[in-house]
């Protein structure tokens, strides 16, 4: 009977396929003195046809593999649902969001609508569809959150609360029912055939399908009892909670009480983010203003300074240390001499001295390099052509005077 469990249970799936009809084993008997001569597969469909209760006992087997899988997938779903009724129930955290969420509905419908006592869960996933029309892209939830980042910072923890809601959501009552009804059902089918192979006492030789039935059904039968136990606990509580929160739990399923948790707790982190994305690009906006106008002020500030020393050298005849010679030309002795006193005049006003008795001493200094007529005092240095020429003109002068 396979109580190493040797044979995979695909295999036994298929052998159930394949399970000879009431057709099919009269026709095989009619063949019973030429067995030998037919098809292989004849032959193994003749075998298995003279075994008692072949196909009950193959169904049996089946039973008996898929039990413990069945079992496996079943039990983490309802612990699920257990644990996320019992964090929605117990949160605090929950319980402050949605008076907020119902304050701040109240406040919107003030008048005629106002005032409400309470709201229906399936409000809570609408918050990020009413948008703002004032702001671009902002919506409710997005002031909400801000609400919750200024004043109630605890409440943005409340996932931590709900650790459970996410896996719950994807469990459905229905399928669990079934997945209950078929290991009661086929628990009740394994004990039929065990009394049937007891009672009829026509076993063979080697067979070994009551013991290991009988020890498979004894296990089992406490096991199934067992999550029987807690798939009614679950729908108590699942119940409990759902009545908590205003909602029928005849209709509501937890797919859907616990998805509306689940979608408004990712849709609240999008809109935390959306703020944080928001507030950092408005830094970089407001840093990157602050930056353009300190440029443009020293900007302003520099042409002002040059605006007002240019206007001080024209004044007192100078010309601006930026320009060239004099015309724009090759600089001169003079414009070299004038680009002195621009210096000095610029070092006079950083010093403040230009509003002193030292701007007396600068009209002195410069009336000094300037002459009578207002002159410069400074030549070029002459070159030897010029010299020697000079000197060529006073000797034929002298010449000239003694004839």
């Amino acid at each position: 009977m396979d109580s190493n469990e040797q044979l995979p249970i695909d295999m036994v799936e298929q052998l159930l396929k394949f399970t000879p009809s009431a057709e099919e084993r009269a026709l095989l008997d009619e063949h019973s003195e030429d067995i030998d001569s037919l098809a292989r597969a004849d032959r193994f469909l003749y075998e298995i046809s003279k075994i008692p209760h072949y196909e009950q006992r193959l169904r049996s087997l089946h039973y008996k593999k898929r039990f413990q899988v069945t079992v496996n997938d079943l039990a983490p779903r309802i612990a699920s649902v257990m644990e996320a009724s019992r964090e929605v129930a117990r949160s605090r955290k929950l319980r402050k969001l949605l008076e907020l969420v119902l304050a701040l509905g109240n406040y919107m419908n003030r008048g005629a609508r106002g005032n409400a006592s309470g709201f229906r869960l399936a409000s809570l996933n609408r918050l990020a569809d009413t948008k703002s029309s004032a702001a671009k892209g902002t919506t409710l939830l997005h002031y909400l959150v801000q609400i919750i980042e200024k004043k109630f910072k605890d409440i943005l923890t409340l996932e931590e609360d709900l650790p459970h809601v996410k896996e719950a959501s994807k469990v459905s009552l229905g399928e669990m029912d079934k997945d209950i009804t078929m290991l009661r059902a086929g628990l009740a089918e394994v004990n039929r055939e065990i009394e049937f192979h007891r009672s009829s006492g026509a076993s063979q030789p080697g067979d070994r399908f009551l013991p290991v039935m009988r020890e498979f059904h004894a296990q089992a039968s406490v096991r199934f009892a067992e999550l029987e136990d807690q798939f009614q606990d679950m729908k108590t509580r699942f119940d409990r909670a759902v009545r908590l929160f205003g909602e029928d739990g005849s209709v509501v399923q937890p797919e859907e009480f616990f998805g509306i948790f689940d979608g408004f707790l990712s849709a609240l982190m999008e809109a935390k983010q959306d703020n944080e994305n928001f507030r950092r690009r408005q830094e970089e906006e407001e840093k990157r203003a602050k930056q353009e106008a300190e440029l443009k002020k020293r900007t302003i500030e520099r042409k002002s300074k040059e605006g007002l020393l240019n206007s001080v050298a024209g004044k007192l005849g100078l010309k601006s240390k930026h320009t060239n010679g004099t015309n724009g030309g090759p600089v001169t002795a003079a414009d070299a001499n004038n680009k002195g006193e621009f210096d000095d005049l610029i070092s006079a006003l950083r010093t403040g001295d230009v509003f002193g008795e030292d701007m007396a001493k600068f009209k002195r200094s410069r009336k000094t390099r300037l002459g009578p007529n207002g002159t410069n005092n400074t030549s070029p240095p002459r070159s030897r052509n010029s010299i020697g020429r000079e000197d060529s003109r006073e000797r034929t002068g002298v010449v000239n005077r003694r004839q």
